[in-house]
Formats: C-alpha cells, sequence, structure tokens
C-alpha cells in the first residue's frame, strides 16, 4: 500500500472515530474504502519484554472490514469492532478481550485489555504499517537447526522442573512448532533463529506467550525465558531427544473408588437444567467436555469434538460441553458461551457449569479425583459408564501428536458406538 492510500486510511479512521458506539457492517460505505495492510505489533508488558505478534486488516468477499490475528499456520479471523469517542475497538472473539487502538502517523497504538479481573489487566500495544516481520534479525545466518523434539523442563517457584515437550520445524531462519504440557499445548508458536537464539512468539487474543533460549554447540537450549503477559515468567531448558514423551494423558484425571457414573445436573443456555439422565443421552455413547470460551486449548478441542459430532451423531453419538467461566454470574458466562458456540458453530449443548478456578470447578464433579486441566474430555459408554478420560488436548499445532490422538480418540468412539446396550 502506497502513502497516498494510506493516507487516506489514516484521514478516514480520524473522520469515523468521531462516530461514538457504531457496529459496522456492510451498511456503512466509507468502511470499505479503507486500505488492506499488514503490521507487526508489538505487546509491550513492561519496560524490557515485547511480545510481537502479526495481524491483517482486510476486507471479505462482500467488501465488509475484517481483521486476522496470525499466529504460524493459524488464521483468527476478527469481523467485530467499534467506533469510540478517538478509539477503534476490537473485542477478540469470545474471550472477554479487545484492541483499543488510536491513529499516530503511521502507526497505530493502544492497549490489550482483559475484563474479567476487578480491575482490567493492560498491556500497552504498537502497530507498525506493512511490516510482516514478527522478529527484527540481529544475525543474518542461523547457527544451527533446532528442528525435531526436546525434552523441556520449565521450572518452577521451588525450582523444580514441570516436563514439557518441544516439537520444532525450522525452514532457514523461520521456525514453527509449539511445547506439549500434560495440561495442553502452547498452540501455534512462529518466529526464528537469530544467530544461536531461538525466538518464538504468539498472540491468540487472550494469551501473548514469548518463548527465547540459547542454542547450544551440544544440542542443548539453555538460558531460556517465557513470559506469559507481564504476569507469568520461568526459566527453561530443553535436550534433544527425539523419543520425548509426556505422562499417558489418560492416566491423570479418573473416577474416585466406588463411583462408576459421571452425575450433574447444570442449567444449558435456556436456563434448562440438562442432566445424563435425560432422554436424549440414555443408550448413547457421550463425550463430556470440561472447556470454557476463555480457553484456546479448548477452542481446539471445541472444533475437533464438533467434526466428530457431525460424523458420528447419527450413529449415536452425543456431546456436552460443560463450561466453567471466568465469573460466577450466569448472564455473564452465558453471553461468552454464546459467543463461542456461534463463532464456532457448535452443534451440541453448552452447560454453564460453574467457574474456571479448578478446586471450585472439582467440587461440581466430586467423583473425580480431581479437575487439573481446562479441556479435559470424559467418556461415557452406552451403559452410562466411564470408559476413558483424557486430561489437556494436543491441538493441530502439534503436528503428528495431534494426528495421533485424533487416530486413537475416534477408533475409541467407533468402538463404543458399535457395542450396542
Amino acid at each position: 500500500m502506497n502513502l497516498t492510500r494510506f493516507s487516506l486510511f489514516i484521514s478516514i479512521l480520524l473522520l469515523l472515530f468521531g462516530c461514538s458506539g457504531v457496529k459496522h457492517t456492510d451498511e456503512t460505505q466509507q468502511i470499505k474504502d479503507l486500505p488492506d495492510a499488514t503490521w507487526r505489533a508489538v505487546l509491550q508488558p513492561n519496560d524490557s519484554t515485547q511480545i510481537p505478534f502479526i495481524f491483517k486488516s482486510s476486507h471479505d468477499t462482500e467488501g465488509a472490514l475484517q481483521f486476522t490475528l496470525i499466529n504460524g499456520e493459524e488464521e483468527l479471523v476478527i469481523d467485530e469492532y467499534t467506533f469510540k469517542a478517538d478509539s477503534l475497538i476490537i473485542p477478540l472473539l469470545s474471550f472477554d478481550t479487545d484492541l483499543r487502538l488510536k491513529v499516530e502517523e503511521e502507526r497505530l497504538i493502544g492497549t490489550h485489555a482483559r475484563y474479567w479481573y476487578a480491575e482490567p489487566y493492560v498491556i500497552s500495544v504498537t502497530f507498525y504499517k506493512d511490516d510482516a516481520r514478527r522478529f527484527i534479525l540481529n544475525k543474518p545466518e542461523p547457527v544451527t537447526d533446532v528442528s525435531g523434539t526436546w525434552d523441556v523442563d520449565f521450572l518452577n517457584e521451588e525450582g523444580k522442573p514441570d516436563k514439557a515437550v518441544g516439537v520444532f520445524e525450522q525452514k532457514g531462519l523461520n521456525v514453527k512448532g509449539t511445547f506439549l504440557t500434560p495440561l495442553g499445548d502452547y498452540r501455534y508458536l512462529d518466529g526464528v533463529v537469530d544467530g544461536n537464539i531461538l525466538k518464538l512468539s504468539c498472540f491468540d487474543g487472550s494469551h501473548a506467550f514469548l518463548f527465547t533460549a540459547e542454542i547450544t554447540s551440544d544440542k542443548k537450549l539453555a538460558n531460556g525465558h517465557f513470559y506469559s503477559g507481564s504476569h507469568w515468567y520461568q526459566p527453561w531448558v530443553g535436550f534433544k531427544n527425539e523419543d520425548a514423551q509426556l505422562p499417558d494423558a489418560g492416566s491423570l484425571t479418573y473416577l474416585k473408588e466406588g463411583y462408576e457414573k459421571l452425575e450433574f445436573a447444570f442449567p444449558n443456555l435456556d436456563s434448562t437444567l440438562v442432566s445424563l439422565d435425560d432422554p436424549k443421552y440414555q443408550d448413547k455413547v457421550v463425550v463430556v467436555q470440561l472447556m470454557g470460551s476463555w480457553c484456546p486449548n479448548c477452542m481446539d478441542e471445541t472444533k475437533f469434538l464438533r467434526s466428530l459430532y457431525e460424523k458420528y451423531n447419527n450413529k449415536g453419538l452425543e456431546v456436552i460441553g460443560l463450561a466453567y467461566e471466568r465469573k460466577a454470574d450466569f448472564a455473564y458466562s452465558k453471553e461468552k458461551v454464546l459467543k463461542m458456540k456461534e463463532k464456532f458453530e457448535v452443534p451440541y449443548d453448552l452447560l454453564i457449569a460453574g467457574t474456571f478456578d479448578k478446586e471450585e470447578a472439582a467440587k461440581t464433579l466430586p467423583m473425580l479425583n480431581h479437575v487439573i486441566s481446562f479441556p479435559t474430555a470424559i467418556v461415557i459408554n452406552r451403559q452410562g459408564e466411564v470408559d476413558y478420560v483424557h486430561t489437556g488436548f494436543s491441538g493441530p499445532g502439534t503436528g503428528k501428536y495431534y494426528t495421533q490422538f485424533v487416530d486413537e480418540f475416534t477408533e475409541r468412539i467407533q468402538t463404543l458406538l458399535a457395542n450396542e446396550s
């Protein structure tokens, strides 16, 4: 986009910023005149940390403006925004977060905020026009290739390791991959090898992650730093190991001794209590999904369960999502869950089950030994008995691990469906 078009863009934005509280649709002709652009955005949670991500403004096939968060192979499209006073406000999916941006010369400046705290959690952000570089390189050539599988230790506050597996694919300077943990993966990370420094980041509208590490000559990742927004930091190290594994996801959450069935009654989005004893779920194979609208890993699992439901519902499969939300307020939770349901076209029941505090969530399902991860999937056979509990989720950003999960989980469902009661 040339300077003249960008100047026109700025002029139109400045004009429109005076329109308070307007949600733009195709009927707003002026918005169609905004040019497409790619932005290198930088979140700055503190003076020393910068978390970059890629953001696009574009137009859909009907000419309406939309925005896209880009993390590696993932593109999250956002088509909702408002102008209020002098700011462009972009709500981010169902996460109860937003971007609030103003125009300053050839940049957009503003904040990313989360709203489920007593006071909003706010990080400053700057957008640089027509710059698709996630990281600005200090050195033009990589020292080594980090492709492959790594044993990773994230060190907790006590200095003890939280085990993870790193999987990376490097092409030239560019690296994509993720970290798998027993509770889920860090989704689509994108970055570079800058000399002997690995740099990876992502921003999915809810979480902002930055990982860096020194690549040593003996195939180690040393002096690692992991930042999540402004509130979380962990040092980490990695060791090349193609056989690296995590604990079996089917062994972490289970029914307490003496229990065979899962029991609950929670309201759906119409405030009607739903239970596994309802006729709809009798003699069916049921997947009960512990999830939240705020949870990106749950977003990935929901997409998978939607496809599974659409393929096997007519053969006797049902899915129920139990939403554990940020606040103990039904109206608030319903709004967020409904937004997620519409965004991802969820065809199965979603119930409001409680809050995302794991100890409180466990109290709503006392037959489980604990609730340690959102998502968790509980598989129930046609006799109403718990057959399997899968803790966490290895999403599509994990490559072969996701493929393996899909194959094994689908085979389990097929077997249970074939066993008539």
